[in-house]
């Protein structure tokens, strides 16, 4: 059964613009080589402001764990998320699974 993780990054008031330079140049960069688990990144845009988030769909926990390690490994995710976790006030990770009902990405 497939797992998805979601992960919002609430940001310090003032930071979405250098967050979005950051992406940019370094994370998606670093981050697309991975994208065949990810699902997407998004931006608030009315109600809780500050936040990117993104989602991850995995194959089961184990796939969840294996493909983390080897981003965490990844030269250029370390370059990139130097520069990027000094912006991140809150992080919060959901472990979600498929409703038995509806379209599931």
């Amino acid at each position: 059964m497939a797992l998805y993780e979601l992960r919002t990054y609430t940001l310090y008031v003032g930071k979405i613009k250098e967050a979005v330079e950051i992406y940019n140049t370094l994370g998606w960069p670093a981050i697309h080589k991975y994208e065949d688990k990810l699902v997407g990144y998004f931006l608030g845009d009315i109600g809780a402001l500050n936040e990117l988030v993104h989602l991850w769909k995995f194959d089961d926990d184990m796939d969840r764990r294996r493909t983390w390690e080897t981003i965490y490994q990844d030269e250029d995710f370390l370059k990139f998320a130097g520069k990027f976790r000094p912006l991140i006030l809150k992080q919060e990770n959901k472990l979600l699974v498929a409703s038995p009902w509806g379209p599931h990405p």
